[in-house]
């Protein structure tokens, strides 16, 4: 494996995908990741069937570059086996409840007795050491309503929008990839290992920081967010074009930004003349009319030649896309946004995790693996179990 994590070994007991997406990213990091399954695999596999899909391409994302190996953890047998396979990382991650975790005798104190170098990173909805620390939660329970921030996207009297698959579980599985790579940082200059813990309600409540800090500070009561008519600044908002398509002008400095915009719409009197308009507190003051005067001008021409005006003229802007357009976009494909790998069929390309390395490049591993399909491989190499062993595990149960 490439990459900055080359030769660090990490095993991974994650369902579902928060826990899942950190041991994916640190995979793609070149670690080498082994995922412990029970017996009926870790359920984001039945995802696919869920939507009435062949293919499973969310799990694909955050599970590739993995072994799999599937143990009945109701055995003692394959408890042992877990941990040999821990005694033997540098790394163990898991999203699986506190509670779930102690009754296999699976906590940091546990684990690190026999290995004190080891890296346990705990991935949990609320926090390891809260009252609900074992409440059942995803991400659209812990993160999106929990932490405030569905709330913070509904406007007054409007009902609460639906939340896109993964988007708190990603952002908590890249947080818990960065503080497993500061623990083994650590590691290297002092020799000890750690405990770390990422919850999905506090990347929520980081994400919503501003709105969070400002309550914090100020005490000030909930406001909902504003309608486009009524922002704050109505030079940061979005706008349609002539076809009807979104775009978002992004002149957060308006005062510096209004003489540029100015220019750019030909200086149209009605604007560049009226003591409504001529700073911040009066753009705010009288933002619908500035906005519905805006619309009407900006739906004269269509972006294609916007989009120059407004670049010759310093004026910020960004079309506003859907995912069929973002895998089109030329420039996100430039940021190395996918990546292609080899798949079942032949080179497949991949949503790429969000981090270069430009001293040591990464390049993804294998495909999502199979349920337990390297069960047998694993207990052969990394465990030197003979085949008499595997077959007396099979018949306790403790493998399938």
């Amino acid at each position: 494996m490439a990459g900055p994590l080359a030769g660090i070994k990490v095993v991974e007991m994650g369902v579902w995908v928060a826990g899942p997406s950190c041991a994916a990213i640190l995979a793609d990091w070149g670690a080498e990741v082994i995922k412990i399954e029970p017996p009926e695999g870790d359920p984001f596999r039945g995802l696919g069937a869920l939507l009435g899909a062949s293919i499973n391409p969310p799990f694909e994302l955050d599970n590739r570059g993995k072994r799999s190996i599937a143990l009945n953890l109701a055995v003692e047998d394959a408890r042992n086996i877990a941990g040999d396979l821990i005694d033997a990382a540098d790394v163990f991650v898991s999203n699986m409840r506190p509670g779930a975790l102690e009754r296999l005798g699976m906590t940091y104190e546990k684990l690190s007795d026999t290995n004190p170098g080891l890296i346990y990173c705990n991935v949990t909805g609320y926090g390891p050491e809260t009252p609900e620390a074992n409440r059942a939660a995803y991400d659209v329970g812990a993160f999106w309503a929990r932490a405030g921030v569905v709330m913070g996207l509904t406007p007054e009297g409007g009902s609460p929008p639906l939340q896109r698959g993964g988007m708190g579980d990603h952002m908590t599985g890249a947080n818990a990839a960065g503080a497993i790579s500061a623990a083994l940082f650590n590691r290297e200059r002092t020799g000890r290992g750690q405990r770390v813990a990422v919850s999905l309600t506090r990347i929520g409540v980081y994400m919503m920081g501003w709105d969070t800090n400002t309550q914090l500070r100020t005490g000030m009561p909930y406001a909902p967010p504003a309608d486009r008519f009524h922002a704050p600044n109505p030079l940061i908002n979005p706008f349609q074009d002539k076809d009807g398509h979104w775009f978002y002008l992004l002149m957060l400095q308006g005062d510096r930004h209004w003489p540029d915009f100015l220019r750019a719409l030909g200086n149209p009197p009605e604007l560049a003349d009226d003591e409504r308009f001529r700073d911040i507190p009066n753009r705010f003051a009288n933002a619908p009319l500035l906005v519905g005067i805006l619309d009407r001008m900006l739906a004269t021409k269509p972006l294609a030649e916007w989009g120059p005006v407004f670049d010759s003229n310093d004026v910020w802007w960004a079309p506003i896309q859907n995912v069929t357009e973002v895998v089109q976009d030329p420039v996100v494909r430039a940021a190395g946004a996918f990546v292609t790998m080899d798949g079942p069929d032949g080179p497949v390309e991949q949503v790429n995790t969000p981090v270069d390395f430009y001293g040591t490049p990464t390049k993804p591993g294998e495909w999502a693996p199979e349920l337990g399909q390297h069960t047998e491989t694993i207990l052969l190499e990394d465990l030197g179990y003979d085949w008499d062993r595997i077959a007396s595990l099979k018949e306790l149960g403790a493998i399938p």
